[in-house]
C-alpha cells in the first residue's frame, strides 16, 4: 500500500501559565529558549527532519502570536510551512479539525502527525522509529496516540491503559485515565500497562474527521465553515471568525479519543517531557554537581536541587534547597519546587486584580520588531524601540499624545506630516499630537531609538492606523 504524504500539524496556541513569569499569554512557552539556543517551537520543527515522506507543516496558531511564530520558523530556515490562524481559542479538537480540512484541500487523504509545539524529546531517533511504526496502523484507520513509558508516579499527567505491559507493537487503547493521585499513580506504574498521555497523534485526516463527526458533529460543521470562508492574509490562512467561534471548546481527548473504538497506542521511550512546570524544566536541564539547573547570569552558594533562571540582571542565592527562582524585567517568582504545579494560581490572582504582568511582558513583540517600556510617570512614558532591518511601523496618528524620538543606533526614515527625512545616531525629532506619521528602518542593521511619550492618555489603543503592511488597519 503506497503511503500518502505525512503532514505535521503543530499546535502552537497554548499559553503556558505554569511557567510564569517567563511564559505569558502574549509570549507563551513554545517561543521560549528554555533549553538551549532554539525555542521549544524551533526544537519541535527541527526534530522532524529526516522523517520519510514528510510534507510541509501546518502550524495552528492564535492570531496574536502569528508574527512571532513566522519569525522563529524563518530563523531556522523553514519557509514552506503554512500558518493557520485561530480567531478564537477553541482547544485542540477544533484546531486539529481545521488543519485536517485544510490538509484535504492540498492532498488526497494525507496522514497527519499532530504534535504540541512546546514539548521536549531528546531521543529524536526513537521518535522517528515510533512514527514509522505507527504509519501502517494509521493507514488502516486507527487513531494512533504515542504513550510515554512512565519514569515515575507522576500525578501531573493523564494515563493510557493498554492490554499488555511493555509491548513494542501498536496495541488497542483500553482506557484514558484522568490525572491520578499519588497512590493510584504508583499502582499504574507498577502494573506496567499504563503510559503517560503525551498529546501526540498520528491518523488519516478523513478518519479523524469521521470520528469527530460521529461524536461532535457541531465542531466539524463550525470548522468546515471556518475553512471554507477562510482568507489568505499575507503568509497566513485566517479562519473565518464567526464560524470558528461557533465551535464548542473541546480537547481531542474528550471529544474523540476517550470515546472512539479506533484508538490505538504505540509506546515511546524518547526522554519526553511536556515542560509543564518549572520542576519539569529543572528535570530536563543540564545540572551542576549540586543538582542545580541555571540559566542566565546566576551565582549560587551552598545551594542544592534548585532551578534558577535570570533574564535581565545578576541573580544570586545562598543556602537554598529545592527552590525555584525565576527573574524577569518586571516580576520575580520564588517558590518551593514541590509547589511547581501551583504557579497558575498566582497567575489567576494577578488576572483577577487586572495586573498586566499576568499576560504580557514589559517587552512587547510586534511584526516590525519590539518595544520595551523602560519608564513611566504622570503624563509621560519612555520606551526603547527596536525596528528590524527593512521593517516599517504603520502610518498612524494619536489623539492624546505627542512623541519625541531619539535615534540610538542605525538609521530611521521618518514620515512626519508632509515631511519625509532620515535620522541617524544622536539625532531626534518631535511628533505633535494628531500628526500623521510613520517610522521605517531602511538600513542593514537593527534600528534602536528612545521614544518619549507625553500627554493625558498613553494607552496602546490610542493608535489610529491609516496604512499598514502587516494588515492591522
Amino acid at each position: 500500500m503506497s503511503q500518502p504524504p505525512l503532514i505535521p500539524v503543530i499546535l502552537c496556541g497554548g499559553s503556558g501559565t505554569r511557567l510564569w513569569p517567563l511564559s505569558r499569554e502574549t509570549y507563551p512557552k513554545q517561543f521560549l529558549r528554555l533549553l538551549g539556543e532554539d525555542s521549544l517551537l524551533q526544537q519541535t520543527m527541527l526534530r522532524l527532519r529526516g522523517i520519510a515522506g514528510l510534507a510541509p507543516a501546518l502550524l495552528v496558531s492564535n492570531e496574536s502570536s502569528r508574527f512571532v511564530a513566522a519569525e522563529q520558523l524563518r530563523e531556522i530556515g523553514i519557509t514552506d510551512a503554512t500558518i493557520i490562524l485561530e480567531p478564537a481559542r477553541r482547544n485542540t479538537a477544533p484546531a486539529i479539525a481545521a488543519a485536517a480540512l485544510h490538509a484535504l484541500e492540498l492532498h488526497e487523504d494525507p496522514l497527519l502527525l499532530v504534535l504540541p509545539s512546546d514539548h521536549v524529546i531528546k531521543n529524536r531517533q526513537a521518535l522517528h522509529d515510533a512514527i514509522e511504526q505507527a504509519k501502517d496502523a494509521a493507514m488502516l484507520g486507527d487513531l494512533v496516540t504515542f504513550g510515554i513509558k512512565p519514569r515515575g508516579a507522576e500525578t501531573g499527567y493523564g494515563y493510557i491503559r493498554t492490554a499488555r505491559a511493555d509491548s513494542k507493537a501498536v496495541q488497542q487503547v483500553l482506557e484514558f485515565v484522568e490525572k491520578p493521585d499519588r497512590a493510584t499513580a504508583e499502582e499504574y506504574v507498577e502494573s506496567g500497562n499504563f503510559y503517560w498521555n503525551s498529546g501526540m497523534f498520528l491518523f488519516r485526516a478523513s478518519c479523524y474527521l469521521q470520528e469527530l463527526t460521529r461524536y461532535q458533529p457541531e465542531i466539524v460543521k463550525a470548522c468546515r465553515d471556518a475553512v471554507t470562508l477562510a482568507k489568505k492574509d499575507f503568509d497566513f490562512i485566517r479562519l473565518d471568525g464567526p464560524s470558528y467561534a461557533a465551535s464548542p471548546d473541546n480537547a481531542i481527548d474528550y471529544a474523540v479519543m476517550e470515546r472512539t473504538d479506533r484508538a490505538a497506542m504505540i509506546a515511546l521511550d524518547a526522554s519526553w517531557s511536556d515542560i509543564g512546570s518549572w520542576a519539569s524544566v529543572w528535570e530536563a536541564a543540564e545540572k551542576d554537581s549540586a543538582n542545580n539547573a541555571t540559566q542566565g547570569d546566576v551565582l549560587l552558594q551552598d545551594c542544592e536541587n534548585c532551578m534558577v533562571h535570570g533574564t535581565t540582571r545578576l541573580v544570586t542565592a545562598v543556602g537554598m534547597r529545592n527552590t525555584v527562582i525565576v527573574e524577569t524585567a518586571d516580576a520575580i517568582l520564588i517558590m518551593d519546587a514541590a509547589h511547581a504545579q501551583d504557579t497558575r494560581k498566582v497567575v489567576n490572582q494577578l488576572t483577577g486584580t487586572r495586573r498586566s504582568e499576568a499576560t504580557q511582558h514589559r517587552e512587547i513583540f510586534r511584526p516590525w520588531g519590539s518595544y520595551d517600556s523602560i519608564g513611566n510617570g504622570d503624563r509621560f512614558q519612555v520606551k526603547r524601540i527596536t525596528v528590524k532591518q527593512g521593517a516599517k511601523l504603520s502610518l498612524q496618528m494619536h489623539h492624546h499624545r505627542a512623541e519625541h524620538w531619539v535615534v540610538v543606533c542605525g538609521t530611521a526614515k521618518i514620515s512626519n506630516g508632509d515631511r519625509e527625512y532620515l535620522l541617524t545616531e544622536n539625532q531626534s525629532t518631535y511628533i505633535p499630537v494628531g500628526v500623521v506619521h510613520s517610522l521605517e528602518n531602511p538600513g542593514k542593521i537593527p534600528l534602536e531609538l528612545i521614544e518619549i511619550q507625553s500627554g493625558g492618555y498613553l494607552g496602546e489603543d490610542d493608535i489610529v492606523r491609516l496604512q499598514d503592511r502587516y494588515g492591522r488597519v
